[in-house]
């Protein structure tokens, strides 16, 4: 047995013309939370499902611990779970219900049973609601209830797509501290989103846009080895304003409104100060702060598109849901 969860070479999938994922080649170590981040339409669903083996890839390879994505995905199915952002829960169901349904369907009963359930409610915070229809539980509830389900069979990993789309800030953190109690208990967790923030949690990451990793490793080491040119972070008034005019002088990377801030990327940074104070004062913006920062996992994601495609119109597709949160 390696020390591999999950290893793909050359994995690609097509439909007709299109390439949904196109040669991808990554590992994922046991026991690690591993991140596949991206904007939406970006190939992270694809990937999952022919890690599950429910799509066939066209080229390449790819075993989940251990086992052939094509040859073997019973055994896979054994020993995963999946979680979709659907929740994949059955709404006239009680939350009891629906966790005897998943218990049956992996072949937990019995005395197991009880006792995976009475873990799981006690995880997820529903001890007591046991008789609530789904139905009437909110967006954070149904979510860890959902985690319970793909868990119940106590698998060695978890794939999870999308887990927080949609939920709110709090559940999110909520939720990020039962996939951490997880993994310190041994179980491999691989986990796709769109969100910036939730990618600083994962112990390695790959980054992907239009079916090709174009970023993998620690967030600190990505950080590290692929952002192209510095970040000068902005604070000013009227900063829609500001970033219009910024832009204007096509002398930078990139510039891009962070919630209030705005983020110039540039080569050389401290000689383009004294030209973005002049280009602000003259269209009557105010700067209140301008500093060197470290990037953002979203200035080294913008800047590993545009080193890979070499066209703009990649980045400035990033999608606002997957900007960096402000929560």
């Amino acid at each position: 047995m390696n020390d591999y969860a999950v290893e793909a070479v050359n994995l690609t999938k097509k439909f007709d013309d299109f390439t949904a994922v196109d040669h991808i080649n990554f590992t994922i170590q046991r026991g690690e939370i591993f991140g596949f981040l991206g904007p939406n339409g970006a190939g992270k669903t694809t990937t999952i499902r022919m890690l599950l083996g429910l799509l066939r890839p066209t080229e390449g390879q790819a075993t989940v611990l251990g086992f052939d994505v094509v040859r073997q995905t019973e055994e896979i199915r054994k020993r995963i779970g999946y979680m979709s952002q659907r929740f994949s829960l059955y709404n006239d169901l009680t939350v009891e219900e629906n966790l005897n349904f998943y218990g049956g369907t992996y072949g937990v009963r019995g005395k197991r049973l009880r006792e995976r359930k009475a873990y799981i409610l006690e995880m997820a915070g529903l001890k007591g609601r046991e008789r609530e229809l789904t139905r009437n539980l909110s967006g954070g509830w149904k979510q860890r209830l959902a985690l319970g389900a793909a868990i119940i069979h106590e698998p060695e990993m978890l794939l999870l797509d999308e887990p927080t789309a949609g939920v709110d800030p709090i559940s999110r953190r909520a939720f990020w501290d039962l996939l951490y109690d997880l993994a310190d208990g041994g179980t491999t967790i691989m986990v796709t989103t769109h969100y910036m923030d939730e990618a600083e949690h994962c112990q390695d990451l790959a980054f992907i846009q239009h079916g090709r990793i174009v970023a993998q490793g620690s967030p600190q080491e990505i950080k590290e080895t692929k952002m192209r040119g510095q970040v000068l972070e902005i604070d000013c008034d009227h900063p829609d304003v500001a970033v219009l005019a910024l832009r204007e002088l096509s002398l930078f990377e990139e510039v891009a409104l962070y919630g209030a801030l705005i983020h110039v990327v540039t080569n050389d940074a401290r000689t383009h100060e004294a030209i973005i104070r002049k280009t602000l004062q003259e269209r009557g913006v105010t700067l209140r702060t301008m500093d060197l920062i470290a990037p953002s996992l979203e200035d080294v994601f913008i800047s590993s598109v545009k080193e890979v495609k070499k066209e703009p119109q990649i980045a400035e597709g990033l999608p606002t849901e997957a900007r960096g949160s402000t929560d």
